[in-house]
This record gives C-alpha cells, sequence and structure tokens, in this order.
C-alpha cells in the first residue's frame, strides 16, 4: 500500500485523492484533536457541575440546567470559531464559505435553523424553563429538557372540557400520562405558548353546581365558599410581593384572589359556580377533596343536585270501554 503526501494531493491504496494534499491532511488532523479537546472538557465540566450540583430541590435543578446549557452553548461557539480559524485564514475565502453556506442552509435546512434560532429567542424572551408547566404544540406538560433543536415534555391529561383534541389522551385530569414528548423549538414561530407556571405560579378554577329553583341556594353557596376555603390556596397566605409583581409587570388590574360564586340562570336549573385559585401542580387533588365535602355537606341539608329530567305536566283524558261477550 502507498500512501504519500504530494503537492497536489494525498496517493492512497493506489488512488491520487483529489482536492486533499499535506496542507489539508494538517488541517484534517488538527480539526479532529480540536474537537476531540473541546468535547472532552465540555463533558469534564459538565461532570463536575453535576458533582456540585448533587440536590433535588428545584433550584438546584434550575441551577444545573443552566449551567449545562451555558457549558454546550460556549462548546458549540469554541467549535465553531476553532474550526473556522484552522481553514479559513483568509478572510476573503471565509466571507465566500459562509455566503455559500447559508445559502445552502437556508434552503436544506429550514426547520433545524429555524428550530435553533427558536431555542435564543425562548432564552432571551423568558418563554419557559425546565419545569415549567407549559403547552406547546398541542402538547400539555411538564418540560424536561430545553435542547437546541427540540423541546421535551413530560405529558399530562386534559380536563374533561377539553377532551378529544389532538392528540388524544386518556388521564381525564391535569395529572401525568407517562409519555415522554418531544416537540420543535420552531413551534414558538407559528403557535402560542401557554404558561401555568412561569411568573405566576397560581392558576384560577372553576366548580359548577346545578340546583333546582326551590333548593336553599344561600346555603349552597356557603357550602362552595367553606370548600374553596377550606381546600384551595389561602390569597392571605400570597406573597405580597409576587402579587405586585405581577400587577406591575403585565399592567393587570388589582388581581381578586377571594373565592366568590357566581350564579347562572338556565332554562332546567340553577348553577352556582365557585371560582378559586389553585397551584398549577396539584389542581385534581384539590378538586376531589372540594367535591368530597360538597356532596357531604349536601346530603347533611337535604339538597340534591339538579339533573336533567323531565316532568310529565298533564296527559289525555283515559277512557276504558269494555267489550261486550260474545255468544
Amino acid at each position: 500500500m502507498a500512501v504519500g503526501w504530494e503537492s497536489t494531493g494525498m496517493r492512497l491504496f493506489g488512488v491520487d485523492w483529489v482536492g486533499v494534499n499535506a496542507e489539508n491532511g494538517h488541517k484534517l488532523l488538527l480539526s479532529i484533536a480540536f474537537v476531540a479537546i473541546v468535547l472532552l472538557l465540555n463533558a469534564g465540566c459538565r461532570a463536575l457541575l453535576g458533582l456540585a450540583l448533587r440536590r433535588a430541590d428545584h433550584a438546584t435543578v434550575q441551577a444545573r440546567f443552566w449551567t449545562r446549557q451555558a457549558s454546550s452553548l460556549l462548546a458549540a461557539i469554541v467549535l465553531v470559531l476553532g474550526l473556522l480559524s484552522i481553514w479559513f485564514s483568509d478572510p476573503t475565502r471565509l466571507a465566500t464559505a459562509l455566503g455559500l453556506m447559508s445559502a445552502g442552509l437556508a434552503f436544506a435546512l429550514q426547520q433545524p435553523v429555524t428550530s435553533i434560532a427558536s431555542y435564543f429567542v425562548i432564552l432571551r424572551g423568558n418563554s419557559f424553563t425546565v419545569g415549567d408547566r407549559i403547552s406547546m404544540g398541542g402538547v400539555r406538560g411538564d418540560v424536561m429538557r430545553l435542547g437546541f433543536i427540540q423541546t421535551t415534555i413530560m405529558e399530562m391529561g386534559e380536563p374533561p372540557a377539553v377532551q378529544g383534541g389532538d392528540p388524544a389522551v386518556w388521564v381525564k385530569s391535569r395529572q401525568f400520562t407517562g409519555r415522554i414528548v418531544t416537540v420543535s423549538n420552531s413551534k414558538i414561530f407559528a403557535e402560542p405558548v401557554y404558561n401555568y407556571t412561569r411568573e405566576f405560579p397560581f392558576i384560577w378554577e372553576e366548580m359548577a353546581i346545578p340546583i333546582t329553583y326551590q333548593a336553599d341556594r344561600s346555603r349552597v353557596e356557603m357550602i362552595l365558599l367553606e370548600a374553596a376555603k377550606r381546600e384551595a390556596v389561602d390569597p392571605d397566605a400570597l406573597a405580597a410581593e409576587a402579587r405586585e409583581h405581577v400587577e406591575r409587570k403585565f399592567g393587570v388590574t388589582p388581581l381578586d384572589l377571594a373565592p366568590r360564586v357566581y350564579f347562572r340562570i338556565t332554562d332546567n336549573w340553577l348553577e352556582l359556580t365557585v371560582r378559586f385559585i389553585v397551584h398549577a401542580h396539584g389542581v385534581r387533588n384539590v378538586k376531589d377533596a372540594m367535591s368530597r365535602f360538597i356532596i357531604t355537606e349536601l346530603d347533611k341539608a337535604g339538597i340534591g343536585i339538579a339533573s336533567a329530567t323531565y316532568d310529565i305536566v298533564g296527559l289525555p283524558a283515559v277512557e276504558l270501554r269494555t267489550a261486550p261477550a260474545t255468544a
């Protein structure tokens, strides 16, 4: 086997390889070594960060994620700058190569390039981060990982009111289904992203109870308010700073956090809806406890929940005739 570097190319296995000469071969070996060193240093930094941030609390998880993201981003920047410096020492050649690469990337890699651009928009715009509960690209759940191309979400179910949407889920509440879903970062340019926990880690919930017009509605209202006060978030326990931060940053009117019952008149019954505030996580447990309390108290008060039944208000006259006996 003949291997040799020449001024015009490399001869390997008796073949003159076009475009590979002593200079290019030297740059290739230098590039391989440079990439290996940067990747090893990045892996070492990530391992050290993992040892330094081993606790499982929310703040440590956030710190570990962002330090790893910073390490990966720095390694990518160093790789790009280093490889450009190795292969393009002439600025004119570099500008030409970048122009050709940009044109090719814009045509062939539209989605990946858009996803990478979306990654920086997510970081800059504070759209969401690891641990946030979001709805993105038709998927609801908690963000597990945020990559350059995709976001990984632990999927959760949907309340009965919004069941039937795509993709179908079998869990009828905001609890995990067990599916891990990856969503392209480019979705932030095409669809809205709903964040349940970013600025204000609470959401407003409602429960509607239909009763007959003859029922003691004042008593039912007291039961609903009592259930909300027992199981939902106590508005007085919320930090005033968090409430003022949301009001000041987004210009909303003073937040109404106290539980309240609303009446709605229908053709068949009177609907009482209690509105209350809860943590974004654990909503199903809260509503389950409230439902048990409400049913127990309604039973004690002798009040039933209305249903779609029909009352017969009148019948036509009924005449009974006896047929004559036959011989």
